[in-house]
């Protein structure tokens, strides 16, 4: 076998010790012949490799490997405290933090509240106290905010977000003044669109062009193609809840404030509640609602104290499963123009509505969606666990801060 690149003498030194590096943070801790024989390199030129990465703090000794044959090896793993990484998921009712060195391991986390003020200053300083509560030996490399909103790249001001929700974010060249405020290294992405990098690592693994949706009490959507995120041009691609739909009031009819008109209105949390309420189906809010019309569909077993007379819970049922029809039709409305102008091989439905109707709704919506577009698209819920937007923020801030530390992206074949 060969050495990885050819070229001039830095360039093939610098190729080959990030191929290294990324070779031992995916198969790590690995002895000098395995490193030899995994990335191609010879023998001597692994040696040559690993020395450097050791004289530069960026690879450590992991111990002797015992039970082979002959002479006892020694192993070598990525150094954790070559760089750190840390992700921030902001809400309107909390600001969660979590911090992994460079390997990925989690260090710790934390949520605390919001600031009470909605200003600029209000803002820096709840940050400041939430990432303090996570502390590294040294600034993290990179930082990745989730927010309700995105970052119009032509502007440099958050865009797509509630004035009322987000007025403490709504400042000129928001990425920057925030990170010199903080003293780090501060990126902001959509909310949606982390959600989307976190399942690219689960459910969407063996699909690089797949669309998320967000169904909550907002309707968003994340665009992901060729394995990488589609912004657009001014960041909002995915902000699917405008979409102009059949039986939705219009932006011209309602007036351009979002959630009364277009797809929020039509499939947005509190229409979906509104939706199932006229079936029948009780609930305070819309997940409880989605879930409740679940049950009494017959797709959960009913507890002893639900069981009702014979005919009652038979329409009952014929009503629940009546909505859920309705509400799949809905959100397959919306999804059938995106996979149309798309194509993606994949649709991933998440958020609260999505996991209340779990694999009922699922199934529906993919009914739905193939009749109304000429889709091939699988159909499935989302598969991670805990908040997607800090996995996917996490994601994003360890290949940011690898990048950074590493001098580059990984010159190796995706993994397989």
């Amino acid at each position: 076998m060969t050495e990885l690149v050819r070229g001039t003498p830095g360039l093939v030194r610098a190729v080959n010790d990030r191929a290294t590096l990324h070779l031992l943070l995916r198969q790590g801790p690995l002895t000098r012949p395995e490193v030899s024989r995994l990335t191609g390199l010879s023998k001597p030129t692994a040696s040559q490799v690993l020395a450097r990465l050791l004289d530069a703090g960026l690879v450590v000794g992991n111990g002797l490997r015992p039970g082979l044959p002959g002479r006892v090896p020694e192993t070598y793993r990525v150094n954790p405290a070559a760089a750190y990484a840390t992700a921030v998921d902001v809400t309107p009712e909390h600001i969660a933090v979590r911090t992994a060195d460079i390997t990925g391991a989690v260090l710790g986390e934390t949520v605390a509240p919001v600031p009470a003020r909605p200003d600029r200053e209000a803002l820096v300083e709840a940050l400041r106290t939430a990432l303090g509560r996570v502390p590294t030996p040294q600034p993290p490399r990179s930082v990745v905010v989730g927010v309700q909103g995105a970052v119009d790249p032509t502007t440099g001001r958050l865009a797509y977000a509630s004035e009322e929700d987000m007025a403490a974010w709504l400042f000129p060249d928001v990425e920057r003044t925030l990170g010199e405020a903080l003293g780090l290294p501060v990126r902001i992405e959509n909310d949606v669109n982390l959600a989307a990098v976190a399942e690219r690592d689960h459910v969407a693994a063996d699909c690089p062009d797949f669309v998320l949706l967000w169904a909550d009490e907002g309707l968003g959507a994340a665009l992901m193609i060729g394995g990488r995120l589609h912004r657009g041009h001014f960041g909002g691609a995915g902000e699917v809840g405008y979409l102009p739909l059949p039986g939705a009031p219009t932006a011209r009819e309602a007036g351009d404030h979002y959630g009364r008109h277009g797809y929020q209105e039509l499939a947005g949390g509190n229409a979906i509640r509104d939706l199932l309420h006229s079936h029948g189906i009780p609930g305070a809010d819309f997940a409880e609602t989605v879930a409740e019309a679940v049950r009494r569909a017959g797709t959960v077993e009913q507890p002893a104290e639900a069981v009702r007379p014979a005919d009652t819970a038979e329409e009952d049922a014929t009503a629940a499963r009546a909505g859920l029809v309705a509400v799949a039709a809905r959100l397959a409305a919306g999804l059938a123009s995106i996979v149309t102008v798309v194509d993606p091989g994949l649709v991933v439905l998440a958020g609260r509505l999505c996991a209340a109707g779990g694999e009922p709704l699922r199934a529906l919506v993919e009914r739905e969606l193939r009749v109304l577009a000429h889709s091939r698209a699988r159909v499935r819920l989302s598969a991670v666990t805990g908040n997607p937007v800090l996995a996917g923020a996490l994601a994003l801030a360890l290949a940011e801060a690898r990048d950074q530390t590493f001098g580059g992206p990984s010159p190796l074949p995706p993994h397989p």
